[in-house]
């Protein structure tokens, strides 16, 4: 059976949450590795780790963002200290490089995009694939890097002899979804020192060694907004253009403000006040459409909440594409648990993913992600949604 390993680094023998069957993979000690220092316990200890194996290792900060876009809300300035006093405790050094305009142009751009035509982005996952694992890499490569390393909780293992991509061991914190997108070649000069390790143990780590970063508040949410108001940031790149809130059968409700401020799932923030005739139940963001400027609202779990067939493009493979009729687990989120589901080609570029239950806030821009048990065989970006009962006869 196929299982997940990731570097087989260990300090202090942590206690594994999974046990692997598979032969770890291990850089060659004479390795030189790059660790992403992002200023956090993580990465922090993905480089304590390193360290302590005996690998020669430096550090890398980088920075996407310029602080004048953020208006205080950006907290690089204080990442970047926190990343030299790490490496200054560690004894390693630190070099610092700036990707703001790839980072617009490549990143950026695309979320802006995308929430200009009524969809939901994931900027993170496109991030890794264009900058952290682009790059990020190809300047550790510059300074004699063999492999970048990063705190991410996810394991690098092998599969018919070609390095793989498995969950982390800590189900809490398995972040293989964000990377689904990465490369095959960018993947095999990565580095997991966390993979088989619980946040809990990291953060003991991090304490035990004198790491400033022990106990940092995890970053949340996409990292150039911060800890503002998403609706106001979102207000610096786009007109409002109010319309109408309705319900499926075209009932007006209220009143938006902009589509895309908006996402399928949604509650909060709709500002629906008493409707006479209507029950008490929450009202919930159900479609949009740009065609006309309407936003659907519902009540409660309303069946348009749901929907078992999923269609996604933009397709990247970490190993082999997923085989018609076969059985795989498939996320359209970030921790979500495995959904079964059973994948139809459509073309060499589009799959039609059917679940064998319907699934909750399905939203176009978001990513679909599969897995064969463990392994991440990579993903595409979900472009629509649908209930095949719709197209029967």
């Amino acid at each position: 059976m196929q299982t997940a390993a990731s570097c087989p680094i260990r300090y202090n023998a942590p206690i594994p949450i999974q046990e692997s069957a598979m032969t770890p993979y291990t850089p060659p000690k004479d390795s030189k590795i790059a660790v992403g220092i992002s200023g956090g316990v993580d990465s922090s200890v993905a480089a304590l780790l390193l360290r302590d194996a005996g690998y020669d290792i430096f550090g890398i900060f980088m920075k996407n963002w310029e602080e004048t876009y953020s208006s205080g809300y950006c907290s690089a300035e204080e990442d970047v200290e926190d990343a030299r006093d790490v490496c200054e405790t560690l004894g390693i050094p630190l070099h610092t490089v700036n990707f703001t305009a790839e980072y617009h142009e490549r990143v950026f751009r695309h979320f802006l995009a995308e929430y200009g035509a009524g969809r939901t982005p994931n900027p993170d996952i496109l991030c890794n694939r264009e900058i952290k694992f682009a790059e990020m890499a190809h300047y550790a490569r510059e300074l004699g890097a063999d492999y970048l390393a990063t705190g991410h909780y996810a394991r690098r293992g092998s599969h018919h002899g070609a390095p793989a991509l498995y969950k982390g061991a800590d189900n809490n914190k398995d972040q293989s979804y964000f990377l689904s997108q990465i490369t095959p070649a960018q993947l095999e000069s990565a580095c997991f020192p966390l993979g088989d390790m619980a946040k809990s143990e990291v953060r003991r780590i991090a304490e035990s060694a004198g790491l400033v970063t022990y106990d940092k508040k995890d970053s949340t949410g996409i990292c150039f907004i911060g800890e503002r108001p998403f609706r106001d940031f979102l207000a610096n790149y786009f007109e409002n253009k109010p319309g109408k809130m309705i319900t499926p059968q075209g009932v007006w409700v209220g009143e938006h403000i902009g589509l895309m401020y908006y996402t399928i799932g949604q509650r909060q923030g709709l500002g629906i006040g008493g409707i006479a005739g209507a029950s008490e139940e929450p009202w919930y963001v159900l479609d949009k459409n740009p065609a006309d400027n309407t936003l659907i609202v519902g009540q409660g779990e309303h069946p348009l909440l749901y929907h078992d067939t999923l269609t996604a493009r933009q397709l990247a493979w970490l190993n082999e594409p997923p085989e018609a009729g076969r059985s795989y687990g498939g996320k359209t989120r970030y921790r979500q648990p495995d959904q079964p589901c059973r994948v139809e080609w459509q073309g060499d570029d589009e799959i039609s993913v059917h679940f064998e239950t319907p699934q909750r806030a399905i939203t176009p821009g978001q990513y679909l992600v599969l897995y064969d048990g463990e392994r991440c065989l990579g993903g595409g970006v979900i472009e629509a949604r649908s209930n095949r009962a719709e197209s029967q006869p």
